[in-house]
C-alpha cells in the first residue's frame, strides 16, 4: 500500500520539482537523458554549470531537475521519470531494500559526509548535548542521510526517537521554522546547514558519525535499464564526474565559483564549505574500500548493507536486505579503465 501510495503521488511532486528547470529550446528530434540533481556542493553542480555533458553528449538532450531530498528522488525513480540522479546513501539503502526494490545501480561516490552535515541546536534553548535533545521538536529531512545520522545520534545517546518530537521537513522549511523558534535542533546538510549555525552549534557531525561506524554518503545512481541498454552513456556521465573531483582538488577556486552559480552562495562561502566535506580521487574511487572494479564491487555494498540493517532496527524499513542485494546493486562495469581515460 506504501508503494501504491508513493506512486500515486509521484506525478505531483515531479511537476512542482521539474518547475526548476527550463528545457525550452530543446532538439525534439533527439532521446533526452534525465538527470536528478540536488543543491549541496559537489561535483555534479561542476558538471551541470559547465555543460560537460551536453559538450561530451551532443546527440542527447540533457535534462536537468533539482529535487529537496533523497527520498523525493526515489519516488521519481519508481515513477521512472529518471536516468540518473544525485542522492544519499541511506535513501539509495532504503531504496534498495523492500518494498521499493528499485532497480538502480550505484555508479559514482560523489562525496563522503563529513562537517557537511551535523545535528545543530538553536542558541537560547539550553541543548547542550544529545541528551539534552529528550522531549524537544526536532527537524530533518526523512528518509535522508541526515535522518539515518539523526536516528543514529540519538542511539549513540540512549535516545529512541520516541524520545523526541521529530518532525519531517526539507532544509528551507528548517530555516525558517528555525527562524520562527519552531524547532530547538535540526539534523541538515550544507548550504542551510551554515544558516542555522550562525544562531546555533554543532552537536555533532557526521564526520563523528563516521567515525563510529556509521557513515554517509553522497552518492550517482544510474537507473538499471538504462545502464544496460547505453553503457557507452554511464561510462561518460563518470568521466565527467571524475572531472569534476579532479577540478576539487587541483583548482578550488574554479570548482567554488562554478557550484556558487548553481545555489546562489557566494564563491567565498561555498570554498569553505567545500573544505567541510570529503572528496575522493578517481582513483580512491575503484579501491575496494569504495565502489571496487569490474566484476568485483567494494566495500560500499557493504555500507549500504549496514544503513538497511539500522533503518530496519529503528523500524524505518520492514526488513534489511541481504549483501549480495548491495553488491549486485553497484555499478562496476569498466572500472577501473573508464576513470583512468578520463
Amino acid at each position: 500500500m506504501k508503494l501504491k501510495a508513493l506512486l500515486a503521488t509521484a506525478a505531483a511532486a515531479l511537476t512542482l520539482a521539474g518547475c526548476s528547470v527550463d528545457h525550452s529550446g530543446q532538439d525534439q528530434s533527439k532521446p533526452t537523458i534525465r538527470l536528478a540533481y540536488q543543491s549541496f556542493p559537489s561535483g555534479d553542480l561542476i558538471v551541470k554549470n559547465n555543460r560537460w555533458l551536453e559538450s561530451a553528449l551532443p546527440d542527447y538532450n540533457i535534462k536537468w531537475t533539482k529535487f529537496d531530498s533523497g527520498a523525493d528522488i526515489n519516488t521519481a525513480f519508481i515513477a521512472k521519470e529518471l536516468d540518473f540522479g544525485a542522492i544519499g546513501s541511506s535513501p539509495v539503502a532504503r531504496g534498495l531494500s523492500s518494498p521499493l526494490n528499485i532497480p538502480y545501480q550505484v555508479a559514482f561516490v560523489l562525496d563522503v559526509a563529513g562537517d557537511n552535515e551535523a545535528l545543530v541546536a538553536r542558541d537560547g534553548t539550553a541543548i547542550n548535548t544529545i541528551a539534552d535533545l529528550r522531549g524537544k521538536r526536532v527537524a530533518t529531512p526523512f528518509a535522508s542521510t541526515a535522518h539515518y545520522s539523526l536516528l543514529a545520534a540519538l542511539a549513540q545517546n540512549g535516545l529512541s526517537p520516541a524520545d523526541v518530537q521529530l518532525i519531517d521537513l526539507q532544509p528551507q522549511a528548517i530555516l525558517a521554522a528555525w527562524d520562527r523558534g519552531d524547532i530547538a535542533a535540526a539534523y541538515t546538510w550544507l548550504p542551510t546547514l551554515d544558516q542555522l549555525r550562525k544562531t546555533g552549534k554543532d552537536l555533532i557531525t557526521s564526520r563523528q558519525l563516521a567515525k563510529d561506524g556509521k557513515p554517509t554518503l553522497d552518492l550517482g545512481v544510474v537507473s538499471g535499464e538504462f545502464a544496460a541498454a547505453h553503457p557507452d552513456v554511464v561510462d561518460v556521465w563518470r568521466r565527467q564526474e571524475a572531472r569534476a573531483l579532479d577540478v576539487i582538488k587541483d583548482d578550488p577556486a574554479s570548482a567554488a565559483k562554478a557550484i556558487a552559480a548553481e545555489i546562489g552562495l557566494s564563491p567565498e562561502d561555498v570554498a569553505g564549505q567545500l573544505k567541510q566535506g570529503v572528496y575522493l580521487t578517481p582513483q580512491e574511487l575503484t579501491s575496494d574500500q569504495w565502489l571496487g572494479t569490474d566484476g568485483k564491487p567494494g566495500n560500499i555494498a557493504a555500507n549500504l548493507e549496514s544503513a538497511s540493517q539500522f533503518l530496519a532496527e529503528q523500524k524505518q524499513i520492514p526488513a534489511a536486505a541481504p549483501l549480495s542485494t548491495f553488491q549486485n546493486a553497484v555499478y562496476t562495469k569498466g572500472l577501473p579503465d573508464v576513470l583512468d581515460r578520463k
